[in-house]
This record gives structure tokens, C-alpha cells and sequence, in this order.
């Protein structure tokens, strides 16, 4: 199977490391890029994502590429990843309210200023190793062990409206989504590409990946 990936270039997320880890799991192309052709002839999709959601989603409106991910989530693996899943639900906390792009049911809600674990107070951003506890057999957690560690940076969390699509559950100071699935769409909210042998083997996982499950 071709492993042509496309990593959706729209000036936020640190593209570089996402595009050398796919390599290093076996992507016989990964090209970065902000062309929507390019991302459409391409066998799988990655759309990452860092920062305010606002920024995000604004330059891939003006790029075009918000229509661009509704197309490739009809047709092709898709993966999200950070921002890059909280953009496909539909409404985001941050910045004062923003409108995403409503391919999962669900919001983005913020931890808090004051984010508690019993009697203690924990740290916003949500930063470090945690354990996700996978809620549905996909093909992506093949060779995962359950409850694996992964890595996390964000301040705000992913609600999703449909429990049918929690992929994969974490807990910082409250229930989380860590991954959604829903068709050929997987999205993460922790990094693969920086969660070492757990992130390597779930983008492996992503490259071999017909859509099905």
C-alpha cells in the first residue's frame, strides 16, 4: 500500500517534527503543504495544530483548507492532531468562543484556573506523560498496551457529544477525550510525534491504515 502523506501546511504547528516522524515509521512521502490538489491526491491526510484555535481555524479558512478537511474526511484516513482534533468538533471555549469545523459533535472547554485532583491543585496547561485508556478497538491501537502513556500539552479539552466516537479517555482533574474515531477520521489530543515509542507506533499504525474498522 502507497504511503503518500499529506501534512496540511497552514502556518501553525510544528510541522517539521510531524512529517520527520512519519518518515521514520516508513512514509514513502510526506510532503507539507498548503496546497489543497496536493492534499487531495495524497493517500492520508495529517492535520496538526498548536496555539490559539482562533488562529488556526482563521488561516485554514483563508487558505480554503476548511473545506479541503471535509473533503479528505469523506474519502481518505484522516488524522488530527492537538488543535488539529479540537478543530473537527464544533465550538471551542478559547478565545472568547470560536466556531470550528463541526465534523464531531462536541466542544473544547477550558480546565480552569482552578483545577483540582482531590486536595490537589494541578498545573494549567495539562503538560507531560499521561495514561489513556483506549475505548474502542481501532486499528491505530494496534500494539498499544492499554493505559500507554502518551504526551500532552493543551489548556483546554475536547467534550465530545458522542460517546460512540470517544476513542480514548484521559483523566486531569477531569474526563477527557484523548482520541476520537469516527470513519476513516482518527484525531488525538496528545502527541504522537513526541510521545516516543507509543506516538511511533500509533502513526505506523496511521500509515497502514485503510480507513476501515
Amino acid at each position: 500500500m502507497s504511503t503518500h502523506v499529506a501534512v496540511i501546511d497552514y502556518g501553525m504547528g510544528n510541522l517539521h517534527s510531524v512529517a520527520k516522524a512519519l518518515e521514520h515509521v516508513g512514509a514513502q512521502q510526506v510532503e507539507v503543504t498548503s496546497d489543497p490538489q496536493a492534499i487531495l491526491n495524497a493517500d492520508r491526510v495529517v492535520l496538526p495544530g498548536v496555539g490559539a484555535i482562533r488562529d488556526c481555524v482563521s488561516e485554514l479558512r483563508q487558505l480554503g483548507l476548511d473545506q479541503v478537511v471535509h473533503q479528505v474526511a469523506k474519502e481518505k484516513p484522516l488524522l488530527g492532531i492537538c488543535v488539529g482534533m479540537q478543530m473537527l468538533l464544533e465550538h471551542s471555549e478559547e478565545n472568547g468562543g470560536v466556531d470550528s469545523l463541526g465534523l464531531f459533535p462536541g466542544e473544547v472547554k477550558f480546565f480552569g484556573e482552578e483545577l483540582y485532583d482531590g486536595d490537589v491543585r494541578l498545573k494549567v496547561p495539562h503538560m507531560g506523560w499521561n495514561q489513556v485508556q483506549q475505548n474502542l478497538d481501532h486499528p491505530l491501537w494496534h500494539r498499544i498496551e492499554q493505559n500507554a502513556r502518551f504526551y500532552f500539552v493543551h489548556s483546554y479539552y475536547a467534550a465530545p457529544g458522542k460517546t460512540t466516537q470517544l476513542a480514548g479517555r484521559c483523566h486531569y482533574g477531569v474526563d477527557f477525550a484523548a482520541a476520537l474515531a469516527q470513519d476513516n477520521v482518527f484525531a488525538t489530543q496528545f502527541h504522537p510525534e513526541k510521545s516516543h515509542t507509543n506516538g511511533l507506533q500509533l502513526l505506523q499504525n496511521f500509515l497502514a491504515w485503510d480507513g476501515r474498522w
